[in-house]
């Protein structure tokens, strides 16, 4: 997790997230981090050359088939997350703001059936809005400050077709007091703009990362309606 990378790591994540963040482009970072990692997976902090476990254990629980549907992988990072949708069977898209974290992807996996693309989700293909029958976001809303945090949660809820599904991996936090970051865990005020969006949480699991870790996190799931 963030807090068990080195500290020069994470004080490079936190003072190009501050940075760019004051130039009002709170997303184009991503693209400097992976740039800079030159192809070391240990250079993105985030990086976990695996699936989410919560992302895992959530399709495991789950076995939703993805035969004849799509999915969308939000701000897909190093592509683990969209390879396991693919392998459900889904038809996957995976965006990254960075396209040097998109070309790794294609690097990773170069026989993949999933559409890797370059996207800024501040500005996403119209056509994409209730597209996918099953949206993964891991740990992306988290990494945006707070005052875009209304704006990125508009730009998700409409992704997700009617009666599909919403996946958010994230940190989250107890009150509405704004936290330091990066990354800035989720208030539930927060989370209820997606309900004022029309999507329905149906569940919701609370977990830890490690054994000394104190940070809640969060699998939650909603439903869009018919």
């Amino acid at each position: 997790m963030f807090e068990q990378q080195p500290e020069d790591l994470r004080k490079k994540v936190k003072q190009l997230a501050t940075e760019f963040t004051q130039n009002a482009d709170p997303s184009g970072w991503f693209e400097v981090l992976y740039a800079d990692a030159g192809k070391d997976a240990k250079q993105v902090p985030w990086a976990r050359l695996a699936p989410h476990h919560a992302v895992q254990e959530w399709l495991e629980k789950h076995n939703p088939s993805g035969n004849g549907k799509s999915a969308l992988a939000i701000g897909c990072g190093l592509g683990d997350d969209a390879e396991a949708l693919s392998r459900q069977g889904f038809q996957v898209t995976a965006f990254d703001i960075s396209s040097s974290a998109i070309a790794w992807c294609k690097q990773r996996f170069p026989n993949s059936s999933v559409n890797y693309q370059v996207a800024d989700l501040f500005h996403l293909d119209p056509a994409w809005n209730h597209a996918f029958d099953l949206v993964v976001e891991v740990r992306n809303i988290q990494a945006l400050p707070l005052k875009v945090r209304s704006q990125v949660l508009r730009a998700i809820a409409p992704l997700v077709a009617p009666e599909g599904t919403l996946l958010i991996i994230t940190r989250i936090r107890d009150t509405e007091t704004e936290p330091d970051g990066p990354p800035w865990a989720l208030s539930d005020g927060e989370l209820a703009q997606l309900q004022q969006l029309g999507l329905t949480e149906i569940e919701r699991n609370i977990f830890f990362e490690g054994e000394n870790d104190e940070v809640k996190h969060a699998q939650i799931t909603y439903r869009a309606p018919r």
